[in-house]
């Protein structure tokens, strides 16, 4: 009898373990709903945000209904709610399909502006959270990714409505950059590598040129290639410095050296 008895607690426990083991859209809320529904669902989870939400209904959109303008406009909607959810890398890979899937589609200016913002914000400490923080051990390849994005959304959209504002950010980046890299410049000078700090005060002149940096770029000039020796270089880079800005605090000394790098611009 007791054999018996295990046997069907056996049987009974299977059965439980079949049940438990169904699809996962036997007891999903959203499994007999339509593309316009998920997308409307997942749309409205994005405005009141509910990122995660959001992203869950997008991507169960495209997975059930992946052909049609719902799963396309889900691709770049859940580009935007990894954005909000703070989800960079996401983003990114998210902007990128979208943009190789859909070259040609009406929003994919869209999605170029969105990856620009995605790098942008992930590299606004560049220029000020990180005042104390000794940033030639700082990678800029977020801000330079932001740059090459927005740069290419003005050339292939300049009539985009997100040209403007990419614009702007453009020139943002572009003093940014060129602050980077007299800082590592000036870095390089005040250890004794004359020869590094040339070199990158020289790009910043050559990369970023007509930006506040300018002006440093060319006195850290003036002091690398004195402590090197090349008095003709010297003497250019001095000339150009007093013509360019006669006014500079430069040519008595340089400011106080304890204003953090930024402010400079």
């Amino acid at each position: 009898m007791a054999k018996i008895t295990l046997r069907s607690l056996a049987v009974i426990f299977a059965l439980f373990l079949t049940a438990c083991g169904g699809s996962p859209d036997e007891y999903d809320e959203t499994a007999g709903w339509n593309a316009q529904r998920l997308y409307s669902e997942a749309k409205s989870q994005l405005n009141d945000g509910s990122y995660e939400r959001a992203i869950e209904l997008f991507e169960k959109l495209e997975a059930r209904y992946p052909y049609g303008r719902f799963a396309q406009q889900a691709q770049i909607e859940v580009a935007y709610a990894y954005f909000k959810s703070e989800e960079p890398a996401s983003a990114l890979a998210a902007c990128d399909r979208f943009i190789k899937l859909h070259p040609n589609h009406p929003n994919v200016d869209y999605a170029y502006y969105l990856k620009g913002l995605v790098n942008f914000n992930e590299d606004l400490g560049l220029l000020g959270t990180l005042a104390n923080q000794d940033l030639s051990e700082r990678d800029p390849k977020a801000a330079q990714e932001a740059f090459d994005t927005f740069r290419e959304l003005v050339v292939r959209f300049p009539d985009s409505r997100y040209a403007d504002d990419a614009r702007q950010r453009l020139q943002y980046l572009v003093n940014a950059l060129g602050a980077y890299e007299v800082h590592v410049a000036r870095y390089y000078l005040k250890r004794g590598a004359y020869l590094a700090s040339a070199n990158r005060a020289q790009a910043a002149l050559t990369n970023y040129p007509e930006t506040p940096a300018t002006e440093e770029a060319l006195y850290i000039l003036t002091q690398a290639y004195g402590a090197l020796g090349m008095t003709a270089l010297r003497d250019d880079a001095q000339r150009v410095l007093t013509q360019s800005f006669p006014q500079s605090a430069y040519l008595s000394g340089g400011p106080d050296d304890g204003q953090p790098w930024w402010k400079f611009w």
